[in-house]
């Protein structure tokens, strides 16, 4: 699907909103910016649609949305609107696209970041979790995840979707000195679908869950089989590619 308009690269901390997705009173990224455009084009109107959607405190190192815009000086339009955006939403950059910020993205990665002991400096990207983990057995079970599957164990049961069917094209983890890092790419997600994996993998790297488990948990397609999920704050939408 194509759509000629004007695409936009932003990233924002999603501290202070109930996602992206504009919402009846609540604060969203999309209605943020929305309410910015709309004023800039003499208080008509404008609707943009985004590349996907991010949940309550979720953050987005990079994300793209595409608008149907007047003539504007693009250059002029991101510098006016960092102006008017709080400072939680940044806009990185804006150029003519005739793709679909959805429909086209062609891979997703986010990462989930992991803190071993608490830091003023990091609470609000991060979540503390003092117990050792083995990357060693996290990874194994990651090889588990790896290829078109039904991902129904790690999706939120009120999911409106047609397919629970999601090609997830590498999945790790790394430790740093810090704490513990985890990635994830795939043509496209289920609502907490993210956050649910990491927690389950958080529970292989802790002992409670055998890494050869994971399949049967797949198997069941029943979100009671995987572990609970992570809080919010330490996941990033890390990169989008069309």
């Amino acid at each position: 699907m194509k759509n000629e308009g004007v695409f936009f690269e932003i990233a924002y901390d999603g501290t202070g909103y109930c996602g992206w997705q504009i919402q009846p009173n609540a604060p969203t990224v999309q209605g943020t910016i929305e309410d910015a455009l709309t004023k800039l084009n003499g208080n008509k109107p404008i609707g943009i649609v985004g590349c996907g959607r991010t949940d309550t405190g979720v953050h987005a190192k990079q994300y793209f949305f595409h608008v149907e815009l007047p003539a504007f000086n693009l250059s002029e339009l991101r510098y006016k609107l960092n102006k008017m955006l709080p400072n939680d939403i940044k806009i990185i950059d804006a150029f003519y696209n005739e793709q679909h910020a959805r429909f086209d993205a062609k891979k997703r990665t986010y990462r989930y970041f992991i803190a071993k002991e608490k830091s003023p400096f990091n609470d609000r990207f991060c979540w503390v979790y003092e117990r050792k983990l083995s990357v060693e057995a996290m990874n194994m079970a990651c090889s588990h995840l790896i290829g078109q599957l039904d991902f129904a164990s790690f999706a939120k049961g009120d999911t409106d979707v047609k397919s629970t069917l999601c090609e997830v094209f590498n999945a790790f983890w790394e430790e740093t000195d810090e704490g513990y890092v985890f990635e994830v790419s795939a043509n496209r997600f289920l609502r907490n679908m993210v956050r649910a994996m990491v927690g389950t993998l958080m529970e292989v790297g802790i002992g409670n869950i055998e890494p050869e488990a994971i399949p049967i948990i797949l198997a069941k397609k029943s979100r009671q089989e995987a572990a609970l999920s992570v809080p919010a704050k330490g996941l990033f939408l890390w990169e989008i590619l069309y």
